[in-house]
């Protein structure tokens, strides 16, 4: 049935206009309860749905669409293998990544937990020689830097990462510097290489495919400026400083990547969930194999408790409702994404990927046009840095937003330094501060009302407030797994398929055909009058013409 002739929908949909013109601070003065009612914990992460405009009325009228779409039992095709990714023909697995060893997954009669655990071990192996000072360049020499080149997931997933678990390098004898290049312009690479040293630099080349231009030209020019400055024998070098991760194992070895430098993922990984699979090869260089393990098992807590907690109290369940009550009934499409913690600072670039890539769509699965929203608009910075930008539109502005405010509740207690635990409360209140503002403008300072319009707060905005108990990788893991979770939910109620991005795939092709008449001004080009314009205008800036 379409999505909106469920009945969950058509009561949502009046339940929306009894409580259009309802203020957030009238919600909480009617009810001192809010924070108990509407607030739901799951092993290290909390979430604080209170200043939504939600009632008890809206989460059952929630719960009943998600009944009528039949959630539940999407949840269950999602995690046993069934090809939910259905323009490709596959399962979306990324669940299966962070499963216990003992536990097994057959697909085609194949236990993929195997092969999984599999791929772990010589992950783990390549691990441990790289921090026992035991991989070394062509001149002997120890590998000290490791440079990821790749693109997408392959690139901002395992960025990101290493980022927010930066206070947790292991103790190794050999410190490893860690750099990602994904620029196609060559411009990160260049710049990167002058700094480097070859003899001591190794490269993991990360590429679902191995046949992404934008990559592969990275990894040439990374391989070109080692001949320069060694002098050796292509073999040599592929062994001593080429890494690949990819789907395509005779991709990677026409490049060559020699086998034991080979990690392998599957086509059931998608891209942007692919951080847990051996794309997360710098996560663990970066925190150490046992930590990329928590990590995993972070996941997997989270993976668990969507599967089986009840509606009332399932963590991405109700974030991914809330949010589809917030798009399709209150008539809010844009969401910021507020960190208040600098490690956080890759989050919301990595949720604009999840989100937008996975749910950016207006076709059904049934290849049907659809007639309502879908993915809002997200954006974000650490929220710090966002107070002195983008606020202002968030505070007094014309567009409604909801926000998710990130923080953890610990840091730096165990330090003994008194200044960073003092910085870091300054963080929460300003935190605090600001969800409290976008909720209830300012009606919490006295005499507001007579200030002039132009300092006044009106309040209203929704927001949900994540507190992680502290930033470790396993609650990292669960955070992460917690928005995958919730963009399932909402691709399930609008019933389109969040595992392709073919919205991609037209641009990359166009590209191509423009590679020979940028080459060559005599080629027959025939576009349209403004690339064709912009085609002459480029020649004769480099003199072709």
């Amino acid at each position: 049935m379409h999505p909106t002739q469920q009945p969950g929908w058509i009561a949502l949909s009046s339940h929306a206009k009894a409580l259009k013109e309802t203020h957030l601070r009238d919600l909480f003065s009617q009810d001192g309860q809010r924070f108990e009612r509407f607030s739901v914990k799951h092993d290290e992460l909390m979430l604080d749905f209170s200043k939504q405009r939600i009632t008890t009325e809206t989460i059952q009228h929630l719960k009943a669409l998600a009944n009528d779409c039949q959630l539940k039992l999407w949840i269950e095709k999602l995690f046993c293998g069934e090809k939910i990714n259905t323009s490709e023909d596959r399962p979306a697995l990324h669940t299966a990544l962070r499963q216990p060893a003992d536990k097994a997954l057959y697909l085609e009669g194949h236990n993929i937990i195997a092969d999984v655990q599999e791929n772990l071990e010589h992950m783990a192996e390549i691990v441990e020689r790289i921090h026992a000072g035991q991989w070394r360049g062509y001149s002997g020499q120890p590998i000290d830097t490791i440079v990821n080149i790749g693109v997408g997931g392959s690139d901002l997933g395992p960025m990101m990462a290493c980022r927010a678990l930066s206070d947790f390098q292991p103790l190794i004898s050999n410190p490893l510097t860690m750099h990602f290049v994904s620029s196609m312009d060559g411009s990160q690479l260049a710049d990167l290489l002058d700094n480097l040293k070859p003899e001591t630099t190794l490269f993991i080349i990360s590429s679902k495919s191995f046949t992404t231009i934008d990559t592969l030209s990275n990894a040439n020019t990374a391989r070109e400026w080692l001949k320069k400055a060694s002098g050796v024998r292509d073999e040599l070098l592929n062994r001593r400083h080429f890494i690949g991760v990819s789907a395509n194992q005779e991709k990677m070895s026409q490049w060559g990547i020699t086998p034991k430098s080979q990690l392998n993922f599957w086509d059931w990984t998608g891209g942007r969930y692919s951080m847990w699979s051996a794309i997360g090869l710098p996560i663990a260089l970066k925190i150490g194999m046992h930590g990329f393990k928590d990590m995993l098992s972070g996941a997997h807590s989270m993976d668990e408790h969507f599967l089986h907690a009840p509606f009332e109290e399932n963590v991405p369940t109700l974030l991914g409702m809330i949010g589809i009550w917030n798009i399709n009934f209150l008539n809010i499409h844009a969401h910021a994404i507020l960190p208040y913690d600098g490690r956080l600072k890759h989050l919301p670039a990595y949720l604009e990927q999840l989100e937008m890539e996975s749910n950016g769509k207006s076709t059904t699965r049934q290849g049907e046009k659809t007639d309502y929203h879908t993915c809002p608009i997200l954006w974000g910075e650490i929220g710090p840095n966002a107070q002195h930008a983008f606020y202002q539109l968030l505070h007094q502005g014309t567009e409604s937003v909801m926000c998710d405010f990130i923080a953890p509740a610990r840091r730096y207690h165990d330090t003994g330094n008194s200044e960073l635990q003092q910085q870091h409360t300054l963080t929460l209140a300003n935190c605090l501060a600001q969800a409290r503002i976008l909720a209830l403008g300012d009606s919490v300072l006295d005499n507001s009302t007579s200030a002039p319009r132009h300092m006044r707060y009106h309040g209203n905005q929704p927001s949900t407030t994540v507190l992680v108990d502290e930033l470790t990788p396993y609650s990292f893991g669960q955070l992460i797994a917690l928005y995958e979770h919730k963009v399932f939910v909402q691709s399930v109620i609008w019933d389109i398929n969040p595992f392709d991005q073919w919205g991609v795939e037209l641009g990359k092709k166009m590209a191509t055909n423009l590679l020979q008449p940028l080459n060559d001004p005599l080629a027959e080009a025939n576009f349209d009058s403004s690339t064709d314009g912009l085609l002459n205008t480029i020649h004769r800036l480099q003199g072709k013409s």
